[in-house]
């Protein structure tokens, strides 16, 4: 378990009252805004369609693709404006997203998936290879399986492909999307014990947006969590964790015990959160 630790005061990323919308019609974010501070675990929290996966994308600038745009607000990485920068020219200032799904190239091998992340790297084979055997010693599995070919390995080994080749950019900052989806709750602790095994190792920051808001909290330093496109709550993960209205909502805990998320009413959250 990870406590809310004494963070930086610097802050890497800051997103501030940004809409975004798709189509030019649909409106997905509603004024979000948040901070990351380097060297932090911060989780972005919420239901599937709560606008978790549009915020990491309109930070990565991914948006174009499908047909999304941010129309207000602004984006700032080390305090400079990025949302006209192309994500190659992210990724070289280190900020780099793993996508929801994990989406290896299935017909390359392992070991190929994870060289394509330092496609962009200068810094020579002596110094991409010893980043290959750091890899590999977060993800020994992916040793094992170097010279399988990707398309052939389980969904959690995919989920540790996706996230080595990230690291094999040399990133100052991950957008991880979704990392427990589709896996088993063994696999899912795995990964977030990697995950915060290379934030306090390496110093890489990670902003993670995720379902499973019971694990997220206990490896995350702070949270955000969203409702229809808005954040409506944020605070120190371990205070989230003892919110009354966190674990009745998303935890499944009430002071009457057990308590579906489905049995609520969306007004009765929303009564409760933004009064």
């Amino acid at each position: 378990m990870l406590d809310a630790a004494p963070q930086s005061t610097e802050t890497l990323l800051e997103v501030n009252n940004i809409e975004v919308i798709y189509n030019h019609v649909i409106l997905v974010l509603k004024g979000v805004s948040l901070r990351v501070p380097k060297g932090g675990i911060t989780a972005l929290l919420g239901g599937n369609g709560a606008g978790k996966t549009t915020t990491l994308k309109a930070v990565s600038n991914l948006l174009h693709s499908e047909r999304g745009e941010v129309t207000k607000g602004s984006i700032t990485y080390r305090g400079d404006r990025i949302q006209a920068m192309a994500p190659a020219d992210l990724v070289k200032r280190g900020v780099i997203q793993v996508m929801e799904g994990r989406h290896c190239f299935e017909h390359l091998t392992v070991e190929e998936n994870l060289l394509t992340g330092a496609y962009t790297r200068r810094d020579g084979k002596g110094a991409i290879g010893a980043d290959l055997e750091m890899v590999y010693s977060y993800f020994p599995r992916l040793k094992e399986r170097r010279r399988s070919q990707a398309g052939y390995t389980s969904g959690g080994e995919q989920q540790m492909v996706a996230i080595g080749r990230a690291l094999m950019s040399r990133p100052e900052m991950v957008l991880l999307d979704e990392p427990s989806m589709g896996l088993a709750p063994q696999l899912v602790e795995q990964i977030f014990e990697i995950v915060k095994s290379v934030n306090e190792n390496e110093g890489v920051t990670f902003l993670l947006a995720e379902q499973n808001t019971n694990v997220a909290l206990r490896f995350a330093h702070y949270g955000y969590i969203l409702e229809s496109g808005r954040v409506v709550m944020d605070g120190p993960a371990a205070e989230l964790r003892e919110n009354p209205d966190v674990k009745e909502f998303y935890l499944g805990m009430s002071d009457e015990g057990r308590k579906s998320f489905r049995d609520v009413r969306s007004y009765r959250r929303r009564k409760r959160w933004l009064a």
